[in-house]
């Protein structure tokens, strides 16, 4: 899909977590349509979440937030990295870590649910016709929907295609 659009990386690195959150959230620009191409979590804690006492099983998922969307809060916003080298600046907004989560004036659809052992990394790589396509008027989040034991270290990526 190189050409098609414009790749980013939207990231957070060793974040602390206790609490359920909006890893990722992406919302388009007017007149424009994201392509969520992939996204990876991993617990990265080293000997601290390491062991099976510490082990925890998460709950995550790729969401659809349709129609009037409030970005969730607690969190940040993120500047999406290019994928290529000095390709121009994204149009579509970022957050990342906002443990209020996002909401919708219509239904919010999970996309992608699935669960996370936190000592192995997660990652949803789909086929290419599986891509999330998110619309101008939506958004899209990776969602943690467990809370965790204990707080936790956690690196996590997505990686959008911006259409013109």
């Amino acid at each position: 899909m190189i050409g098609m659009g414009r790749g980013y990386v939207v990231r957070f690195k060793a974040v602390a977590i206790t609490a359920q959150q909006d890893l990722i959230y992406v919302k388009p620009a007017a007149d424009k349509i994201c392509i969520i191409e992939a996204a990876y979590v991993a617990v990265i804690g080293g000997t601290a979440d390491a062991g099976d006492a510490q082990e925890e099983l998460l709950d995550v998922s790729l969401t659809y937030v349709p129609a009037t969307v409030t970005a969730g809060s607690g969190g940040g916003t993120f500047t999406p990295e290019p994928l290529i080298i000095n390709d121009a600046a994204a149009g579509f907004t970022a957050r990342i870590n906002d443990t209020t989560k996002a909401t919708s004036s219509g239904t919010l659809t999970y996309r992608h649910v699935d669960g996370m052992n936190s000592r192995a990394p997660w990652s949803w790589p789909p086929a290419p016709e599986h891509r999330f396509i998110v619309a101008n008027a939506a958004a899209a989040t990776l969602r943690l929907d467990t809370t965790p034991a204990d707080s936790i270290s956690v690196s996590g990526t997505m990686i959008v295609r911006e259409l013109p």
